[in-house]
């Protein structure tokens, strides 16, 4: 089965002028994919369907989805004040929730074998109150509910390998068994939480894992402590599902990152992660795009990433 590439000319409409996150992140990475020969014939071209209410209700409050779309219909134009909106923003959002919701479909109904999900804005840091970080609705967790919901998944593993620690994706399953958060992230850093220490609460105590790491940390150290973080999960939660928050602001010379991984790193992460859902989930692997900054190398580590998920 191909690997599915869920896209659509929409994300370019959330339009934050010079902002770290704007549409040039996406066309970057497009040019890099279309322009390889030999991966692009091989992907499976999906156009998402945008989320629905209910989708978004399963992690985000009715008033966080109103006050959103109230928002961007009265033409505000933030959030807060690193978090910048446009009319559009609030249909844009929608469309990359619903993103990952078209890639469990496809990876659960053996469309695909898995899925990469090229989509703007990004989600970790949104909790179920609150958009942040750039971020309008947690993309992970909505697809991570959906599964659950549509197709019975009892455990979801999600993966954040983005230079912050996603603070909305860990709010949201804070108190529940069933979805394992594990993020690798640079601390002390934004948005100040992911310590180790910091582990789940009631039920779900010992389904969240954060491996912080201080800005410079090699590329091996990082390896390694991803490796171990990994085995360690699989023998107590093996995942029938697994989910990439997959920011590359943790590549070595993004401008807003302190981390020191190359392409070759994420190709061999990726591997683990496949070889994991292999194992467990029947190679489900569903993978969003979160951060990622250097407008120079960005394509190229996506590119990469996503010619491991088709190999």
């Amino acid at each position: 089965m191909a690997t599915a590439f869920i896209y659509d000319p929409v994300f370019l409409k959330h339009k934050t002028g010079r902002h770290p996150e704007n549409a040039r992140r996406v066309e970057v990475i497009l040019s890099a994919v279309e322009s390889d020969d030999a991966l692009w014939p091989q992907l499976s071209k999906v156009a998402p369907r945008p989320a629905r209410d209910e989708d978004v209700m399963r992690c985000h409050s009715e008033h966080l989805i109103d006050h959103l779309r109230g928002l961007c219909e009265r033409g505000v134009p933030f959030v807060d004040l690193d978090t910048v909106i446009c009319a559009e923003s609030f249909e844009v959002a929608l469309m990359a929730a619903g993103a990952g919701v078209t890639a469990v479909d496809h990876v659960f109904n053996e469309a695909a074998q898995n899925a990469f999900a090229l989509i703007r804005p990004p989600g970790h840091h949104a909790t179920q109150s609150r958009s942040m970080g750039f971020c309008l609705f947690n993309n992970a967790a909505v697809a991570a509910r959906y599964a659950q919901s549509q197709y019975g998944a009892e455990r979801v593993l999600i993966i954040d390998w983005d230079v912050h620690h996603g603070n909305g994706t860990q709010d949201i399953f804070y108190h529940d068994p069933t979805v394992f958060y594990f993020s690798t992230h640079q601390y002390p850093y934004y948005p100040g939480t992911g310590s180790a220490s910091e582990r789940g609460l009631d039920a779900g105590e010992g389904t969240t894992l954060n491996i912080p790491l201080t800005e410079g940390t090699s590329a091996r150290a990082y390896r390694e402590a991803f490796t171990d973080a990994l085995r360690a999960i699989e023998k107590i939660f093996p995942p029938d599902l697994i989910i990439i928050s997959a920011g590359f602001d943790s590549r070595i010379d993004d401008p807003l990152g302190g981390l020191m991984l190359t392409d070759s790193d994420f190709r061999e992460m990726t591997k683990e992660v496949m070889d994991m859902a292999d194992r467990h989930a029947r190679g489900r692997v569903v993978s969003v795009l979160e951060g990622g900054y250097n407008l120079d190398t960005l394509g190229e580590t996506v590119r990469t990433h996503i010619e491991t998920l088709s190999s």
